[in-house]
């Protein structure tokens, strides 16, 4: 088969199979009680939504593996026996877009329609807006791509007569060109600035809506990163650092307990009166409002009553139970503590070679290389960790936005207590900022990444697009997220070590 990869055909096959085993394994343990044997529309959307994220951040770690398939070759794709990168790109990425849009927007529309109503009725409303969301990004798109739907690259024009090649070759910092004793053919070399000029090119209809998908989740990336990055590590830390240190007294354990309960009684009213508005059709700005206030006290009602069973285990096994806790707590500790390592150093990262022109050193990218020469496999694998770990920021950001800021809607996942539409969203949330962390990932990382696919959609025409191009000049994602990162670390100094505790932020409407 001539200089074809045989082998990183094999590997992404076996890859895409167990992302999917794992998908379902994460579905099927995770679900709520209540969707088990059924809402199964919902069940394939999150699986294949979980499967298309991981693929694509894997499939940047498979575009540089490609690049050194044909080695014999000139330039890279020069055999006819590489996978078409850049085909595979376009077709996941506009997947991924309408999932986004379309698909996971119909599923919680229809999954949290009321359940009074027929089946057919719960279809109807989601398809109506569904629809309408269609018509307005199809116009917003058809309109912009118009309108500015071009690509501008910079170009120099650079022209030099011809001489023949010397007996002897003469170089040094001050003499760069060809040439005899008394004429040297410089022409291109010393060419002025008056020669640039703008090469004006229409871009493809798939790549311009993969780079207005990529700058909406780039802006939540951007906020939902850079909180992340930083409250990953440092909440598993602080947790170790709160975490219950003995057991408790039976009646401390009853006073806490009771506290709890009328918390939950009163949780419950606020709830059934929610409800009771909602049937009665008053579901206005401050009923939603309300909600969301619920459920944020609800989910940190939960928080202590888990808090309140470790501090006072049970049963025959209590013994038990509590060594687990303390076990548990050590290794928040040690992944807080690595997880800190790798945020570091992608905070330096972007510090060191992307926000500061010339880049003082290629920093990651160099760590790569000499990984990939140590084993094939080892720098890709790195590299791959790195990518992960920012979608795993990502969350963990909007987590914590969600639990501070009332008017974002709080999806947790919890083991075997998940509901469809929380795990739709968070599944929507990773597709989208997907497309962001391959784009961060193939500029920051753009020494690595060189020659492959994924650079040229993203760092190329992405970076040279009309309009667009400006936020990435100037580096705003990458600012904020550095600066949003550093405001996050100073939260934590400052509120870190105390212990979440319900606001009982809610007013009925009634």
């Amino acid at each position: 088969m001539g200089d074809f990869n045989l082998a990183l055909v094999i590997v992404a096959i076996v890859v895409c199979v167990l992302v999917f085993i794992f998908n379902v394994y994460l579905l099927v343990n995770y679900q709520h009680p209540d969707d088990a044997n059924q809402a199964y529309f919902p069940k394939f959307v999150v699986v294949l939504g979980l499967s298309i994220a991981a693929i694509s951040i894997l499939m940047l770690p498979a575009d540089v593996a490609n690049r050194s398939a044909c080695q014999n070759s000139i330039y890279n794709g020069a055999c006819n026996l590489t996978l078409p990168m850049k085909t595979l790109w376009i077709i996941v990425y506009i997947v991924d877009a309408v999932l986004v849009f379309f698909i996971i927007p119909f599923a919680m529309f229809y999954y949290e329609g009321d359940q009074d109503k027929s089946i057919g009725k719960r279809i109807k409303s989601a398809l109506l807006w569904v629809v309408t969301t269609v018509i307005v990004c199809a116009l917003v798109l058809g309109i912009l791509y118009g309108l500015v739907g071009k690509v501008d690259f910079t170009v120099q024009h650079l022209s030099s007569a011809t001489t023949n090649f010397p007996t002897t070759w003469d170089y040094s910092s001050s003499l760069q060109c060809i040439g005899g004793a008394s004429v040297y053919q410089c022409s291109a070399y010393l060419a002025n600035a008056s020669s640039q000029t703008t090469w004006t090119m229409r871009t493809t209809f798939p790549e311009y809506v993969v780079a207005l998908t990529t700058i909406v989740g780039s802006v939540l990336f951007a906020i939902f990163g850079g909180v992340g990055i930083a409250c990953l590590p440092l909440g598993l830390i602080f947790s170790f650092i709160r975490r219950p240190k003995a057991v408790i007294t039976r009646s401390q354990y009853i006073k806490e307990a009771t506290e709890l309960a009328k918390k939950a009684k009163e949780l419950k009213k606020a709830a059934d009166a929610l409800h009771q508005e909602e049937r009665s059709g008053s579901k206005g700005r401050k009923w939603r409002k309300n909600v969301k206030a619920v459920e944020k006290e609800l989910l940190l009602l939960e928080e202590d009553v888990k808090a309140l069973e470790e501090m006072y285990p049970q049963g025959e096994k209590a013994e038990t139970s509590w060594a687990l806790t303390v076990i548990g707590y050590l290794a928040k500790l040690v992944l807080g503590i690595l997880g800190l390592i790798v945020s570091v150093a992608w905070v330096a990262h972007i510090v060191i070679y992307s926000l500061i022109s010339p880049p003082l050193s290629p920093f990651l990218n160099e760590v790569f290389v000499k990984l990939d020469s140590v084993w094939g496999l080892l720098g890709t694998a790195a590299f791959a960790f790195f990518c992960f770990y920012l979608l795993m920021a990502v969350v963990a950001g909007a987590m914590m936005l969600g639990l501070r800021l009332v008017f974002i809607t709080i999806h947790p996942m919890k083991w075997g207590a998940t509901l469809m539409n929380s795990f739709l969203f968070n599944v929507g949330l990773i597709l989208l900022c997907s497309i962001s962390v391959i784009q961060f990932c193939s500029t920051a990382f753009g020494y690595y990444a060189q020659a492959t696919s994924a650079q040229e959609i993203f760092g190329h025409t992405l970076q040279s697009l009309r309009g667009i191009k400006y936020l990435y000049m100037y580096n705003v994602f990458q600012i904020a997220f550095v600066a949003l990162a550093g405001l996050t670390l100073v939260y934590y100094a400052a509120f870190g070590w105390r212990k979440k505790r319900t606001t009982g932020r809610f007013q009925l409407s009634n």
